[in-house]
Formats: C-alpha cells, structure tokens, sequence
C-alpha cells in the first residue's frame, strides 16, 4: 500500500510526463502512510484547483496594478 501511496505522489508531482521524477526512498520511509495519504490528497487538491487558485492570484496582482495606476 505504501509503495502505490507513494508512487501516487510523485504521479501527482510530476507535470511533464516525459520526466522522472524520483524521492529519496529514505526520505519518504520516514512517512507512515497516513501521513503519505494527506500528502496525497493534499497534492490532489492543489492539483484539481490550480486553475482557480491562479486565477486568484491573478486577479489579485491584477487589482494592485490597478491602485498603482490611479
């Protein structure tokens, strides 16, 4: 369970797929695999929302040009 758990993670890592990507093994047994999940999910989530997330943050840089500018 923990090698899939962690072979998830470096999936959800990785944007080009034509990389490897590799972890430290020793790194990574530090992990139980409760804490491999909520990384997991947590890398799931920023994945789903990067989108909306960037736009934020667009948006936002966007207004503050905007004060500079008056």
């Amino acid at each position: 369970m923990k090698k899939q758990i962690i072979e998830n993670i470096k999936k959800l890592i990785n944007i080009n797929p034509e990389d490897s990507i590799e972890i430290n093994p020793n790194y990574l047994e530090y992990f139980d695999e409760e804490e491999l999940l909520d990384i997991q999910k947590k890398l799931e989530f920023k994945k789903e929302n990067i989108s909306k997330l960037s736009v934020d943050y667009l948006d936002e840089i966007y207004e503050k040009t905007k004060k500079d500018e008056i």
